[in-house]
C-alpha cells in the first residue's frame, strides 16, 4: 500500500527538520554517496519525480528554513530489515504523460509514490497518495528549483546495493530507505532551443536538467536494484514486469541501455547548442551525432546486409528538411536503396527555380526538365531516357494536382508507345487531396513521399573506415558564380541559360559526370566513367541528333582537349561548353573551341561527387 508520510507539528520536530543532523557523514559505499544527512523516515521508496517546467509551472518559491518547517519535517523511524522494506518509487517528470495510468498502476502494487513539484500536484489531483521529496530530505526546493533532490537521502536510496550488507547498514543508520523504480524524463531543452526564433542564453541554461540525469544515471548503475524509465512509452511494460514474480536482468539492462542513451542524446544537444554560442568553427574539435532509429529495414544494398534507418537528432537539422523527415502517404515500406535513390532526387529538384520533374536511378539523375507546364516537364524528362526512368523515382518541386497525378498514373513509354511507366517512389513538396487519390490509385506498391527543402549549409558527413569526413554541402547555384567566356565565341542567351541548366544537372551526377542539355532539358548524361572521354560518349550517345546547339556541362576540367573529349563534343555539334577550368592544357581547350566555333565558359567551380 501507498504510505502518505505526515508532517511533526511539534517545535522540536520543526527545529530538528531544518538543522543538520549531528550523526557523521554517510560512509562512502565505494564513492556512491558522500554527501552530509539529515533526519528522514526509512523506507523502500519507489520515487517519482516530476519536473515542474513542462506543465507550465515554476519553479517553486523558497521559503523560510522555519516557515518550511511545518511542512518537511519527518520523525526518524526505527530502522527495518530488507525483508520489512516498503516498496516504492520515485517519479520525476517533465512530460507527464500516461503518468496517472503510471501512478494508479503502482499504487495498486503497493507502491508508495515519492515526488516533487508538478508531478506530486498531477499525482494528487488524480487521486493519488504522494510522499513529498522534502518530506525525505527535511529541506525545501531551493535556488528557484536548481536543487531538489540532489540530497543522500535521494541518491542512497537509489545507489545502496542491496547485496552489500555495508550499504544496507549505512542506510539504516541514517534512516534512508531504498528506490526500487525510478521514473524520470528531463527538462524539455531540445524543445526550448528549437522552437524557432533564438532562445536567450540565460533561458537555455536554465532548461539544462541536473537533477534528473543524475538520478537517472544513479538508478541506471544500480540497475539490478532499481528498475528506471524515462519513456512513458514503457510504462506497460514496466507494470507488467512488476506484477511477475519472475526476475528477468535482460529486462532491467534494456532500461538501463536507454536511461544511458536518454541521458547521452540530451547532453549532446546542451554540448551543440553551447558550442554555437561560443562562436567556435563549424568544425569543432569533438561532436557527437544522436540517431533516433526511424525503422528497421527488409535489408541494405543487397539482400544479405541487415539494415536500419536513423534520423539525425542534431539541433541543426531541426526544421531543416530532406528525406528522412518525408512523410509517407502511401505505399510499401521504404528500402535502404529507396531512401538513397529518393535523397539524390530530392536534393536535385529542390535546386531548381522554375517548374521541374526530376527521374532518378541509382542515385543519378537520367531525366530532367523545367516547364512553366510541370506536365510536359514530367514527360520531357521520361523522354531524356524511358529505359532508365522505368523503375526509377520520381521527384516534383511543385505541388503533384489531379491532372499530373493522372499523367503519371497513364504515360506510356516513349520506347513503344505502350508500356504503362513503372515507379518506385514519387516525393514532392505537397499533393492535392485529389491528386493523392489518383496517385495511389496507380499501384499498392507505389511509394509516395511528401518532403520539405533541404536547407543550405548543412554540414555533410560520410563515413570511411574508423572515421567520418564532414564538409560543407554543395549549395552554388548558377546565380552565385561567374560563367567566364574565354573563347572568341560569345554564348547567345540561350546558349548561357542551357549552359547553367546543364550545370546545376551535372553537379548532381556521380564523377566523371558530362551533361548534354538544350531548352531546360537533358538530352543525355554521363555518370561514373573512370575517364571523361567515355562519360562524353555515353551522353552523346543518348542525347542522338538533338545535340547539336545543345550545351554541355563537365564536372571537372578537361585534362585533354585535342582529340579527347573537348574535339569529340565540338565535332559532335555542342554550341557552348561549361567547365570549371584549372588544367595545365586549359589554352588547349580554349583554340579547340575557337577552331569549331564554339563557345566555352569557365566556372572556377568543380563538382565532383563521389
Amino acid at each position: 500500500m501507498f504510505s502518505l508520510a505526515a508532517a511533526s507539528s511539534s517545535a522540536a520536530s520543526r527545529a530538528a527538520a531544518v538543522a543538520v543532523a549531528a550523526s557523521p557523514l554517510l560512509p562512502s559505499n565505494h564513492g556512491r554517496a558522500k554527501v552530509s544527512t539529515f533526519s528522514s523516515h526509512q523506507a523502500s521508496l519507489c520515487c517519482i519525480n516530476t519536473r515542474s517546467c513542462s506543465s507550465g509551472l515554476g519553479p517553486l518559491t523558497v521559503k523560510s528554513m522555519a516557515a518550511e518547517a511545518d511542512i518537511v519535517s519527518m520523525p526518524k523511524t526505527e530502522s527495518h530489515s530488507p525483508a520489512s522494506r516498503k516498496k516504492q518509487a520515485l517519479i520525476s517528470l517533465s512530460d507527464k504523460r500516461e503518468l496517472a495510468v503510471l501512478g494508479r498502476g503502482l499504487h495498486e502494487l503497493g507502491y508508495t509514490i515519492v515526488s516533487t513539484g508538478g508531478t506530486a500536484t498531477a499525482l494528487e489531483a488524480a487521486g493519488l497518495p504522494v510522499t513529498k521529496v522534502e518530506q525525505l530530505t527535511s529541506l525545501p526546493e531551493m535556488l528557484d528549483g536548481r536543487v531538489k533532490t540532489l540530497h543522500p537521502n535521494i541518491h542512497g536510496g537509489i545507489l545502496a546495493r542491496r547485496d552489500q550488507s555495508h550499504h544496507m547498514e549505512a542506510l539504516d543508520k541514517h534512516g534512508i530507505g531504498t528506490f526500487d523504480v525510478v521514473v524520470v524524463n528531463l527538462y524539455p531543452f531540445y524543445e526550448k532551443v528549437t522552437a524557432g526564433g533564438n532562445i536567450e542564453f540565460e533561458d537555455g541554461i536554465e532548461n539544462i536538467d541536473i537533477g534528473g540525469p543524475a538520478m537517472i544515471r544513479a538508478a541506471a548503475k544500480n540497475h539490478k536494484d532499481v528498475l528506471v524509465v524515462v519513456d512513458s512509452g514503457d510504462y506497460p511494460a514496466l507494470l507488467e514486469f512488476l506484477k511477475g514474480s519472475k526476475e528477468d536482468e535482460l529486462f532491467r539492462r534494456k532500461l538501463a541501455w536507454k536511461a544511458f542513451q536518454h541521458c547521452a542524446s540530451y547532453d549532446s544537444a546542451v554540448s551543440e547548442w553551447l558550442w554555437r554560442q561560443t562562436g567556435g568553427e563549424k568544425f569543432p574539435p569533438d561532436f557527437t551525432i544522436p540517431l533516433s532509429l526511424k525503422s528497421s529495414l527488409r535489408y541494405g544494398e543487397n539482400p544479405h546486409q541487415k539494415a536500419a534507418f536513423y534520423v539525425d537528432k542534431r539541433l541543426d537539422e531541426v526544421n531543416a528538411g530532406g528525406i528522412a523527415t518525408a512523410v509517407q502517404h502511401h505505399g510499401k515500406e521504404m528500402s535502404y536503396n529507396n531512401y538513397l535513390d529518393a535523397d539524390a532526387a530530392w536534393n536535385c529538384v529542390s535546386e531548381f527555380k522554375s517548374p521541374t520533374c526530376v527521374i532518378v536511378k541509382h542515385t543519378n539523375p537520367c531525366g530532367v526538365a523545367s516547364r512553366n507546364d510541370i506536365l510536359e516537364a514530367y514527360r520531357l524528362a521520361v523522354k531524356a531516357d524511358p529505359v532508365s526512368a522505368f523503375g526509377g523515382i520520381v521527384a516534383f518541386n511543385v505541388e503533384v494536382d489531379e491532372s499530373l497525378a493522372r499523367g503519371i498514373r497513364e504515360f506510356r513509354s516513349p520506347t513503344d508507345g505502350e508500356t504503362r511507366m513503372f515507379y518506385e517512389i514519387v516525393v514532392a513538396p505537397k499533393y492535392s487531396k485529389k491528386g493523392l487519390e489518383v496517385l495511389q490509385g496507380k499501384s499498392k506498391t507505389l511509394r509516395i513521399l511528401e518532403a520539405s527543402k533541404n536547407e543550405r549549409e548543412k554540414l555533410s558527413l560520410r563515413q570511411v573506415g574508423g572515421g567520418w569526413l564532414a564538409q560543407d554541402s554543395d549549395d552554388l547555384t548558377p546565380e552565385e558564380i561567374q560563367f567566364n567566356v574565354v573563347s572568341e565565341k560569345q554564348p547567345t542567351e540561350s546558349e548561357l541559360s542551357d549552359a547553367e541548366f546543364a550545370w546545376l544537372c551535372v553537379k548532381h551526377v556521380k564523377s566523371n559526370a558530362i551533361v548534354i542539355a538544350k531548352n531546360n532539358c537533358m538530352l543525355g548524361m554521363g555518370s561514373g566513367q573512370p575517364n571523361r572521354l567515355e562519360s562524353l560518349r555515353i551522353a552523346l550517345r543518348k542525347s542522338g541528333e538533338e545535340v547539336k546547339g545543345a550545351a554541355l556541362a563537365s564536372d571537372a576540367f578537361f585534362p585533354f582537349a585535342w582529340k579527347d573529349a573537348v574535339e569529340e563534343a565540338c565535332e559532335n555539334g555542342v554550341s557552348v561548353i561549361a567547365e570549371p577550368g584549372g588544367s595545365i592544357r586549359d589554352k588547349d581547350a580554349v583554340d579547340c573551341c575557337d577552331k569549331y566555333g564554339v563557345s566555352l565558359l569557365f566556372t572556377n567551380v568543380r563538382h565532383f561527387k563521389h
